[in-house]
């Protein structure tokens, strides 16, 4: 069974599409170059036009699971406002596994076009 969560009217990721998607958006956002956790937040709910907001808790495990498995680097480091914040960027070998990962998800997306198109049907 699928959770959806819902905002305003609005039909949202569901905790599992959510988390599947996880991986590859954040590593395709440190792609983009180094960012700290706040401003991934942002700017994946920016990217979705407000439809995707995730809390830092859910966040934050994932940072320190890509960062264990040698795919992004940590540093803490002061930011313009002088409050500490910690900067993740990503490192070859989570190019790598985002190259894997893009593959995968065009793969899938081209196969879900495919089979929406022209429109979505019932029988």
């Amino acid at each position: 069974m699928y959770h959806y969560l819902e905002l305003r009217g609005m039909l949202m990721f569901s905790k599992e599409l959510s988390a599947a998607a996880a991986r590859p958006l954040v590593l395709s956002t440190l792609a983009r170059g180094e960012s700290y956790g706040y401003e991934i937040i942002q700017r994946l709910k920016d990217l979705s036009g407000g439809q995707v907001d995730w809390a830092e808790g859910a966040l934050y495990p994932l940072l320190k699971r890509l960062e264990t498995e040698g795919l992004i680097a940590s540093e803490w480091r002061d930011s313009e406002s002088g409050r500490a914040r910690k900067y993740y960027r990503l490192l070859p070998a989570g190019q790598s596994s985002l190259v894997a990962e893009r593959t995968q998800w065009t793969l899938a997306n081209s196969m879900l076009s495919q089979l929406w198109s022209p429109r979505l049907t019932f029988a």
